[in-house]
């Protein structure tokens, strides 16, 4: 065994910042909390350099390595939160199904789900301990090593999205063919669904049971889906991950952390989101600010939504933008973020800049307010 992965949830160092986990609770916060999606990745040098030893899956599989990349973003930037490097994709691995990250390609499957009758080669019942005992135990390693800086998110891909990589192989521009099993296969689609919301729920207790602080469920290719398909296929798998996993939470004598639905290009769906169980909705660049939080109401904090590509931009604009953002949010009941993950070829220096702009205008406007 790797050095670490001995650990036991239990006994973690006492937190010192809790910044994040009160904006996602509602509590009021001295500055609008920030971390940003994928602040685990290739922009870093010191990210390449770990990473480059290994393929991606095997990285996702050593809890020494995923602990090490959660914890380098933190090293240069003061983030409110950390989240554990790892992959979406490793929940289809769980159920059986071969993924390999091909370089220039990205990840693809082997042998995608072609006909309804593929389904019966999935594991019908998934032991999640044994199947990504691994995340778990990064997880706990993770929150020891960062002895009480800031809170640690967990995280899992969402139904519909994974259903859609497992039947596409891979990324798509269109997503037809998962897309066409809705309209071809309704109940063979709803089967998988059921499956894969099965899974993730267990898959999210095992994570805070591990030591995740909050945790956020992915829906990436919710814009990929109409209304009346979200209707169908993803919210009721979305609604139901929230009440099972807290129901399971409460059995289990385990914290109720607060989780994050982050469904992208989802405009359409902003209320039932609002209303689906989370304490926090995340948003993409593409929705104003007000018209968020018109259509989400007082009860949920919001996340996002600045454009990734925004940090492309010299500082002094990204500080504008940001204080912008803020403007338009409020300070309190928000968690400052991208809209989508950090590109591979942002200078980490201008994500410095964001974050540092995030504090110094947050503070600012709570200070004259």
């Amino acid at each position: 065994m790797e050095g670490g992965e001995r650990l036991l949830p239990k006994g973690f160092p006492k937190l010192k910042n809790d910044t994040f986990l009160r904006a996602a609770r509602g509590e009021e916060t001295e500055h609008t909390p920030v971390w940003c999606m994928r602040q685990a990745g290739r922009y870093l040098p010191e990210f390449r350099e770990t990473r480059a030893a290994q393929d991606f899956f095997t990285t996702c599989r050593s809890p020494k390595l995923c602990c090490e990349l959660t914890l380098q973003p933190l090293r240069r930037f003061p983030l409110d939160a950390a989240i554990i490097f790892s992959d979406i994709l490793v929940v289809p691995q769980a159920l059986g199904m071969e993924v390999v990250m091909v370089p220039g390609k990205g990840p693809t499957f082997t042998e995608p789900l072609k006909e309804v009758e593929d389904l019966l080669k999935l594991r019908q019942k998934v032991d999640v301990t044994a199947e990504l005992g691994y995340v778990f135990q990064a997880i706990t390693l993770t929150r020891h090593s960062l002895e009480g800086r800031v809170p640690l998110i967990g995280f899992s891909g969402a139904p519909w999205t994974l259903m859609s990589y497992m039947i596409e192989g891979g990324g798509s521009t269109t997503m037809s063919k998962a897309k066409s099993w809705l309209y071809r296969h309704p109940e063979a689609s709803h089967q998988l669904l059921r499956l894969l919301a099965d899974v993730i729920i267990d898959y999210l207790v095992g994570q805070v049971a591990a030591g995740a602080q909050a945790l956020q469920l992915f829906e990436s290719h919710a814009g990929h889906l109409g209304p009346e398909q979200f209707q169908d296929f993803a919210l009721p798998y979305i609604q139901d991950i929230a009440q099972a996993v807290k129901r399971k939470l409460k059995e289990e004598a385990l914290p109720l952390v607060p989780m994050i639905i982050f469904a992208k290009d989802a405009h359409y769906a902003l209320r039932d989101l609002a209303n689906a169980g989370y304490e926090v909705v995340g948003l993409d660049w593409t929705i104003r600010p007000q018209e968020a939080r018109a259509q989400t109401g007082k009860d949920v904090t919001l996340q996002g939504n600045l454009d990734p590509c925004a940090l492309y931009a010299p500082k002094e604009k990204i500080g504008e933008l940001v204080k912008k953002m803020l403007e338009g949010f409020g300070t309190q009941r928000y968690i400052a973020n991208l809209g989508h993950g950090l590109y591979p070829d942002v200078s980490p220096e201008h994500v410095g800049a964001f974050v540092e702009a995030v504090h110094t205008h947050s503070r600012h406007i709570n200070k004259h307010s």
